[in-house]
């Protein structure tokens, strides 16, 4: 027997371990259909946070969904090993220990790392289950593990044998803190409050005369290698070709012709960096300008800036260089200006734009029919909104910074001789000698290559590629991806490039993008402001079920952000409740039942019962259909609207009346509605479930020990009602018992007393449905004695009124009620709050509290309101159902 209470703590965990060493979720070869998905892998550094809950339980809702229509599922797991995130947390660890990584060497350093993911690298893996992921196990991939290792080996030698991966010194995004290269898609960038500064720099001819500019970066001038003016700029014309000395220095440079000079800019004369500007760098290669790098990887000046410059950190030496260009008046003025300041998205430190040799993967050509798949569909994006974003992205890539300057990676597999260093030497194993002189003295490159690059060959590496493997035959190319649009650029774009480049085939048919949890209010949730929610602390709460009812409820097809509040989570565990609560209600109603149930019994011509097996095929139907569209909001509105407002509220208060003649259609619809909860709330269900099967009375439904290994409701022919009007009926018969027991309600009427009822419904098929409802309404509504009329010649007298879908309804009061009192209490009640509303009113009109007030009171103030006029139109409307 089910507990009193539902108590998800004391069954998740039991279940889930139940589910896992049965093997309930691997892939089942007999199964003709295959549906196949990857879990985005997270961190391995990671813990779970809302955005985790989220996408795993949309991917969990899928997969057992699929499972439940007879698909052979395979949903593979696993983790990324997180190079930058995953060096810096063990780097932490050493600097406790008064250490850094070339103390150990990197050997020693690597081996350090692999101890920590196998003492802490299961903590992400193990949270995911508390969501009740049914992943495959058997099948978890890890980006660093010998599998992910060979593919990523593979990709890279073909690559570079294609021409793809070629090595140069440009302008890339450098850390300073993690002292490593970014991609791109790795740079946060913010709007930052900062400052322009015109800065005169002397003629060489003339230096008391000069030219102004204006810049963003001061500390960078000592790396100019020109001035740069439009050659359609009047004011500059004429100075083109002109020498001009950097301030503080001796070093002369040209002012240049570039049409690329904006200007409305500054003073529309530019200072070019090539070696620390992504535009001066292609600036100064259209030019052939020197490239002077004068700040190092820790982000200090070095020793090509003035001395007393040399080793200030690079904000450092800009408030020291602007205050000396002030004193020697080279400082013309200093103006307010907004800018976009690059981040890294590890560390969240500025980063610097660098000259750096690295190793690149060239884009351009590899993109196009990546962007050709989504164009024509054979990829399709839900919502498609996605789809420019994608496409803004694709046809405007530069080519991809692969290398990273960190230990923890796959380290590139290219090695160097000693005697030859300009010539790499590609290959999956270390060469024994050199191609060129044969020496054996040889040198792996030290960088590896960005984390993005493994996980960019999830979907076929995860299935054995580059081995002809049986999963690759037949779970490639994935069904669905389910991610954020936080990760479309970063993630998604690389798999789709990489896929069909070396499998020929797409790596996915949809991808499905859902929005970010924010916080009710719609901001960004985060441990430090303090709004952050966490899933683990919600399931403590409330159960893994309530938290993935609760975030699927939220989302919309339209993939919009979602704005989450533990009240949501809260109102989903007591909907788990109430499902809970039905099903001990069925149990105890099934003590006396010692055979299984026949369905044939069912009473086909039952009002009640054609009306709520037509509305559980309906819905079944309308749930088909979001499922294909993905739209979990509207599945969890379907579920929810059926088995809390049809089923629990209404059924099994009408089973009540005849418990002998329902109690074949309720175990019908218990047993078939748990099969359709199962994929948002997979603990309840399956602990009512097995508690169900212990009954003799479902011991002739053949069905399995669990709900994993059920099949998905077919409506039986003898079952399916095809009366349209069914639920037309019942609803009108449903809503005539609730407004009479509201008018009971609202004055007071003791349950006990059973009033004469009179309903007066002019259309015919009105009062067809409430002749059909005729004994649903007597026993629900309390009424002695029902009369249904097309019309009433005069009204009754000493009753209460009201109307509903135009059915007048009256109750006839007797002595049940002191009619004129009543309306004493309620034409009372009305002025009172008339004086509310008038004193509410006079507040929210004097401009004087308006300026003064807290919104949040004023907000108050218009919600009280609202609920005040509300509550004087109720009070109107029962005054005016009063007939004497």
């Amino acid at each position: 027997m089910l507990a009193t209470t539902y108590q998800p703590q004391e069954i998740e965990e039991s279940l889930y371990r139940y589910w896992e060493e049965n093997n309930f979720f691997e892939p089942n070869q007999e199964r003709p259909i295959s549906f196949s998905m990857v879990i985005p892998p997270p961190n391995v550094t990671g813990i779970l946070h809302m955005g985790h809950a989220l996408n795993i339980s949309l991917q969990d809702i899928i997969a057992r969904y699929k499972r439940l229509r007879g698909f052979n599922v395979l949903w593979i797991p696993g983790t990324d090993h997180a190079g930058i995130a995953t060096q810096n947390v063990v780097e932490k660890q050493l600097a406790k220990e008064h250490k850094n990584r070339f103390d150990l060497g990197r050997t020693e350093f690597v081996r350090e790392v692999w101890q920590w993911k196998k003492d802490y690298g299961s903590r992400i893996t193990n949270q995911i289950r508390r969501l009740g992921a049914s992943v495959a196990w058997s099948h978890e991939r890890f980006t660093m593990d010998q599998g992910c290792a060979e593919a990523v080996l593979e990709a890279f030698t073909r690559l570079y044998q294609d021409g793809f991966i070629y090595q140069g010194r440009y302008i890339i995004n450098w850390c300073p803190r993690c002292k490593t290269a970014l991609s791109d898609i790795e740079v946060e960038n913010k709007e930052s409050h900062s400052h322009l500064w015109y800065i005169k720099y002397p003629f060489q001819n003339n230096p008391r005369d000069g030219i102004v500019v204006a810049t963003t970066r001061p500390e960078t001038m000592f790396g100019d290698t020109a001035v740069a003016v439009n050659p359609n700029d009047e004011r500059f014309k004429h100075l083109i070709g002109e020498m001009v000395l950097i301030p503080l220095t001796n070093k002369t440079i040209p002012i240049i012709a570039d049409e690329t000079v904006e200007l409305d800019f500054g003073t529309g004369a530019l200072k070019i960096t090539p070696a620390h500007d992504f535009n001066d760098f292609e600036t100064g290669k259209k030019h052939n300008l020197e490239q002077v790098v004068v700040i190092d990887e820790d982000g200090f000046m070095n020793e090509l800036v003035p001395e007393e410059f040399q080793k200030l950190d690079r904000f450092n030496c800009r408030k020291k260089l602007v205050a000396r260009l002030e004193e020697t008046g080279f400082l013309v003025k200093i103006a307010d200006h907004k800018l976009i300041l690059g981040h890294c998205y590890r560390c969240h430190t500025v980063v610097e734009p660098y000259l750096s040799k690295q190793w690149f993967l060239s884009m351009k050509q590899l993109t196009k029919r990546a962007i050709e798949v989504v164009k024509t569909k054979e990829i399709q994006f839900i919502p498609e909104r996605w789809e420019k974003l994608y496409f803004d992205w694709m046809e405007n890539i530069r080519d991809w910074c692969i290398s990273r300057q960190i230990w923890w990676g796959h380290q590139i597999p290219v090695w160097y001789c000693e005697n030859h260093p300009d010539n790499p030497i590609v290959a999956k194993e270390k060469p024994i000698s050199c191609p060129i002189c044969q020496s054996e003295k040889l040198v792996q490159d030290p960088d590896v290559l960005d984390t993005w690059f493994s996980s960019s060959l999830w979907p076929f590496s995860t299935l054995g590629w580059p081995k002809e493997t049986s999963d690759l035959k037949t779970y490639y190319p994935t069904s669905v991806l389910i991610t954020g649009y936080d990760i479309l650029t970063f993630w998604v774009s690389r798999m789709i490039t990489m896929g069909l480049n070396f499998m020929d085939q797409i790596p996915f048919e949809k991808v499905y993008i859902h929005g970010l949890v924010r916080d009710i209010s719609g901001k960004k949730m985060s441990k430090s402001v303090g709004n952050a929610l966490d899933p683990l602390d919600l399931i403590n709460d409330y159960g893994a079920d309530a938290l993935r009812f609760g975030l699927a409820s939220l989302c919309t097809l339209g993939g919009q952000d979602i704005k989450l509040a533990k009240e949501k989570i809260e109102a989903s565990r007591n909907f788990a409740n109430k499902i809970w609560n039905v099903a001990r209600f069925l149990l105890m109603n099934l003590e006396t039942v010692s055979m299984p149930i026949d369905i044939n019994k069912i009473d086909r011509n039952d009002l009640a019962t054609k009306w709520i097996l037509t509305l559980f095929a309906t819905t079944l139907k309308k749930i088909e259909i979001y499922y294909e569209e993905y739209n979990y909001a509207l599945i969890s509105e379907t579920l929810w609207d059926f088995t809390w407002n049809k089923f629990c509220d209404w059924f099994i208060e009408i089973s009540k009346l005849d418990k002998e003649k329902y109690l074949p259609v309720l175990c019908y619809l218990m047993i078939n509605l748990l099969k359709v909860l199962h994929p948002y709330l997979p603990f309840i269900t399956e602990q009512i479930w097995q508690e169900l099967l212990k009954e003799p009375a479902f011991t002739g439904l053949n069905e399995p020990e669990s709900l994993l290994l059920a099949s998905w409701p077919k409506i039986d022919k003898p079952l399916l009602f095809e009366d349209k009007n069914i639920e037309t009926q019942m609803d009108i018969i449903i809503k005539v018992i609730k407004e009479i027991r509201n008018l009971r309600k609202e004055f007071n009427i003791k349950p006990s007393i059973n009033l004469k009822i009179i309903l007066v419904a002019e259309k015919y098929e009105h009062r067809l449905a409430l002749e059909q409802g005729l004994d649903f309404i007597h026993r629900l509504a309390k009424g002695k004695e029902i009369d249904i009329f097309s019309e009433l010649s005069k009204k009754p007298v000493k009753c209460i009124s009201s109307v509903v879908e135009n059915i007048k309804i009256y109750l006839l009061l007797e002595d049940s009620v002191d009619l004129e009192k009543e309306k004493t209490r309620l034409e009372a009640k009305s002025k009172k709050i008339d004086t509310e509303i008038l004193n509410i009113k006079r507040k929210l009109t004097n401009p004087d509290f308006l300026s003064k007030a807290p919104k949040e009171i004023i907000n108050n103030l218009d919600n009280t309101l609202a609920k005040l006029i509300a509550d004087k139109d109720l009070i109107s409307h029962q005054i005016h159902g009063l007939i004497f």
